[in-house]
């Protein structure tokens, strides 16, 4: 993407292990779109966080301690403390002059009615697409039980027969681990809940902003998602 083409965002949703992240690492880097990943967002905002730090959203405070509890035990966090947190790294972001890579975020349908405006004022309408990654719940599970991310930048590895014997992270060289919690069955159970009653109905909310959501079988390789991606959304 040339600087003098319009700014533009691209959202990428989908249950847990669909491939989000693998698929944004790789937009990314592409086509130079500022990548930001509400599940990371939140972890770097919950590290060391004092006990007595909040954000006040409509008249309510929303503690980041409680908020970090939801977050391990594979709930949602409150709507309005993601929605504070995300819209003003997308200002921040457009103040910039970058394009975005979303995933993960909106989440809710109450999140998608105050960030969705704000991006579209931003970026204009025309300059939103997204994008839905589908896997089966059963395949959720089967991946994000056997998903390592690295120690050092947090990158997502694939497991494949031909990886799973891997002990470092082939792009900075840290050490692979699994995520502590939120890809026990427990937790997975409750995150595709979350996902089932509270991200899905998203889909219906963009129909009425009429805008169209591509959607993309994440049940294929990498490379056949990634070029599915570039094709549905003519990205060069």
């Amino acid at each position: 993407m040339s600087n003098s083409k319009a700014l533009q965002v691209v959202i990428l949703i989908g249950p847990p292990g669909a491939g989000k992240g693998t698929q944004a690492g790789l937009l990314s880097e592409k086509f130079h779109l500022s990548y930001l990943e509400t599940s990371k967002v939140l972890e770097e905002t919950f590290w060391d966080a004092p006990e007595d730090i909040f954000f006040e959203v409509e008249g309510k405070k929303y503690y980041h301690k409680d908020q970090k509890v939801l977050w391990q035990t594979g709930k949602l966090c409150d709507p309005p403390f993601v929605t504070q947190l995300m819209n003003e790294k997308f200002q921040t972001a457009f103040k910039e002059g970058k394009s975005l890579l979303l995933a993960g975020s909106p989440r809710t349908v109450w999140e998608g009615e105050r960030e969705m405006p704000l991006l579209m004022k931003l970026y204009g309408k025309e300059n939103v697409k997204i994008v839905a990654l589908e896997i089966s719940p059963e395949q959720s599970l089967e991946r994000n039980s056997k998903r390592r991310i690295c120690e050092l930048m947090r990158h997502p590895i694939l497991f494949t027969e031909e990886n799973k014997g891997l002990t470092l992270c082939p792009l900075d060289g840290s050490r692979l681990m699994k995520r502590k919690g939120l890809d026990d069955p427990e937790t997975m159970a409750t995150r595709l809940k979350e996902y089932r009653n509270r991200t899905f109905p998203l889909f219906e909310y963009f129909k009425t902003l009429e805008l169209q959501v591509h959607a993309i079988n994440g049940d294929q390789s990498v490379a056949q998602v990634f070029e599915d991606i570039q094709r549905a959304l003519a990205l060069q």
